[in-house]
């Protein structure tokens, strides 16, 4: 027990120097990262920079663990620890550094995907060009993180000698395992082909219009096996990214955003046509919705008792042209109630006199 008291004193001042190594390159990381953050906030107020806003954003929390560790890795040949406490010290700081950094990465991904968002804006009313590059980014983003992950965790793995053993055995096996994997990941690899192929060629974008099993909605999500559609009701329809390979679908903002739509009225034969032409005019040149491209009325059908009219509107976008309609819609009914009432559909009939009864004079309706 003595001679172990003895060593343990003896050893005292070691361990003082190594707490002190550890504690201080932790603080001395905190204090670059809190500095070097206070001259980013500093510049971003004084210049309003959208990079400095967005690094501080979105590297705060990796940069907190990423200096401390990089300052213990400078630090690290100051410890005064036998080889091997030394080298296990030094695999947890190499891999923390190693983690940390590929953490810090997959949030330098954030910061260019803010300033591609910040210098194109999705909520301009012409977005398209905005739209197409969102679309090949979010799925490259994904890809991405997915391989900075996948090489990190293969470098904390590897620096293990087994696993190196077993990585050296499994490639060996490696057409026979890609033969397996292949049929068993089938479904998978075809929706990853088929996430390719919608992020360069694009039938589908962020932020499109689409008509899909009936249901009217927004792109919301494209990820590496399903697209989210956000419908008007703002429910969701999760769809497989092979159905917008294989299935049809009404894609409303393939090329523009600009839409035509269509108001149907029924009337009366009687109804003055050109007067209505009159009053819609005078209703789409009044109303902030129209986009001024495309204003008619024309009867296009006649049935046995009405006309019916159509009034082709236009508009910058569905939302708009929908509630375009709607106005539409309404103020011609109004102005045909109040203005010609006897337009409005109606049933005829026609009292014909057939001749003397006991009671006076039979009559029957003609329609």
């Amino acid at each position: 027990m003595k001679e172990q008291a003895t060593q343990l004193l003896a050893h005292f001042p070691d361990i003082f120097v190594v707490m002190g190594v550890l504690l201080g390159g932790l603080a001395l990381g905190l204090v670059v990262k809190t500095i070097l953050f206070a001259l980013l906030r500093a510049y971003d107020r004084r210049e309003n920079s959208a990079l400095a806003r967005s690094v501080c954003e979105n590297l705060s929390a990796a940069s907190a663990f990423f200096f401390p560790v990089l300052a213990l890795s400078l630090l690290l040949p100051l410890l005064p620890l036998p080889p091997k406490p030394f080298e296990v010290v030094r695999r947890i700081i190499e891999f923390a550094l190693i983690l940390s950094f590929a953490w810090g990465l997959i949030k330098t991904l954030d910061v260019l995907q803010d300033l591609i968002r910040w210098h194109y804006q999705l909520e301009t009313g012409d977005n398209l060009r905005a739209r197409k590059l969102f679309t090949q980014l979010q799925f490259i983003k994904k890809v991405a993180v997915g391989l900075i992950g996948f090489v990190a965790v293969g470098l904390v793995l590897m620096s293990f000698e087994t696993v190196r053993r077993l990585g050296t055995g499994l490639l060996t096996s490696a057409g026979i395992a890609s033969v397996i994997v292949g049929f068993a990941a089938q479904r998978s690899i075809s929706n990853l082909l088929a996430g390719f192929q919608i992020a360069f060629t694009q039938p589908i974008r962020i932020d499109d219009v689409l008509v899909v099993e009936g249901e009217w909605g927004r792109v919301e999500e494209i990820t590496f096996t399903y697209v989210v559609l956000n419908i008007w009701d703002e429910r969701r329809l999760v769809l497989p990214l092979n159905y917008f390979i294989e299935k049809p679908f009404q894609n409303w903002t393939r090329t523009t955003a600009r839409l035509t739509g269509a108001v149907y009225l029924h009337a009366d034969y009687t109804v003055p046509v050109e007067a209505l032409r009159t009053e819609l005019r005078r209703i789409l040149t009044e109303h902030p919705l129209w986009d001024q491209r495309v204003c008619v009325l024309q009867v296009t059908d006649s049935k046995e008792l009405t006309v019916e009219l159509r009034a082709l509107v236009s508009a910058a976008n569905a939302s708009a042209l929908w509630d375009l309609r709607c106005a539409v819609r309404e103020q011609l009914v109004a102005y045909l109630q109040t203005h010609y009432p006897g337009s409005l559909p109606r049933t005829r009939a026609v009292l014909q006199e057939v001749g003397p009864t006991q009671h006076g004079f039979a009559v029957e309706a003609v329609k």
